[in-house]
This record gives C-alpha cells, sequence and structure tokens, in this order.
C-alpha cells in the first residue's frame, strides 16, 4: 500500500497531531499491516496546532501551484511511516510541480538529503520514485503544471530532459558509489 503522508508535525501544546493520524492514517497502516512494505507519497508539510491544520507560515516559500517549498517533509513522513508500521519504506512519489525547473533544481538535493538523514538514523528505504519522470496529466489541473524530469511537447511528442534530470542522475549516481 502506497500512502499520501506529508510530514505532519505538531505545532503548541494541545496540538491534534495524534488524533488526526489516528483518524487518517492508522487505518491504512491496520490494513497494510501483511504487507512487505510501506509506500509513502510526499510533497509537503502540514503544521497541527489544537485547533487543527494551520495555514502556511508567513513569508514560506511557495511553489507555483502554492505549496509550500519543503523539501525536508521527506525525511519526516518516511520516519513516521516506519516507526508507526515497523516496515521498511519504498517512496513511490516525491517532488514539485515547477513551470521552469528551477525550483526542482534545489528540492531534489534537499529532499534526498533529508531521506539519506532518515536512513543514516536507521529507517530502512528500499528505494525512491521521483514525481514524475514525464510532465504529465494531472487530474485536477490538466497539463498545465510541469511535474516532470523531462518535458513533454504534447504536439510532437518530442522528450526533452531538464536540467533536474541531469542533477536527479548525478545524485542517483553519488549514493551508488557509497554503497
Amino acid at each position: 500500500m502506497s500512502l499520501a503522508i506529508p510530514d505532519d508535525q505538531a505545532v503548541g501544546r494541545g496540538s491534534r497531531l495524534a488524533e488526526k493520524r489516528r483518524q487518517v492514517y492508522e487505518p491504512f497502516f491496520d490494513a497494510a499491516r501483511d504487507d512487505d512494505f510501506i509506500g509513502v507519497q510526499t510533497y509537503n508539510r502540514s503544521r497541527i496546532d489544537a485547533k487543527g491544520t494551520l495555514p502556511k507560515p508567513k513569508g514560506a516559500s511557495l511553489t507555483p501551484t502554492g505549496e509550500e517549498f519543503y523539501p525536508a517533509a521527506l525525511g519526516g513522513s518516511v520516519r513516521y511511516a516506519h516507526q508507526a508500521t515497523g516496515k521498511p519504506v519504498l517512496v513511490t512519489e516525491n517532488g514539485i510541480a515547477d513551470p521552469d525547473d528551477t525550483l526542482r533544481q534545489r528540492f531534489l538535493p534537499l529532499a534526498l538529503q533529508a531521506l539519506d538523514q532518515a536512513i543514516t538514523d536507521g529507517v530502512p528505504v528500499l528505494g525512491y520514485i521521483h514525481w514524475s519522470l514525464l510532465d504529465n496529466f494531472e487530474w485536477l489541473s490538466g497539463y498545465k503544471p510541469k511535474f516532470g524530469l523531462v518535458a513533454v511537447d504534447r504536439t510532437t511528442f518530442k522528450r526533452t530532459p531538464k536540467p533536474s534530470a541531469r542533477i536527479y542522475a548525478h545524485l542517483v549516481q553519488d549514493r551508488a558509489g557509497r554503497r
């Protein structure tokens, strides 16, 4: 099973974080109790206080789709998924929409650094799948948001790797060399 899990963070006294986790994730974790691993899709974080989910912090960097630019979310979500299930984690989606690829070039090294730290801290991570290889159709937004490492010309279907694809390739090669 793969779940979309933001990096939920408790804010202040009386945070409702535990309540959210009980209601939202535990039923799925229970259903996956016999699975070999848990899949995690992470795109951002949520901050939860005594009243519920807070808005994005004032002054936060935002992506073009209005989401908070917070690559470190990946580390928090995989830690939680492993702690809650005791299972190894496979990152099945992680990334951001970025029409000109400049934020993604910064995002990838920071997200993978957060994942590396979770691994160093003892989280068994089976792998990482970037979201997405190609600029694709998104159900609520059509072809407008650009999630891919590779641009697709919708007329000719020509595919062109973006600078972030090269960065991702180097990050993967560096990790493979360390094993």
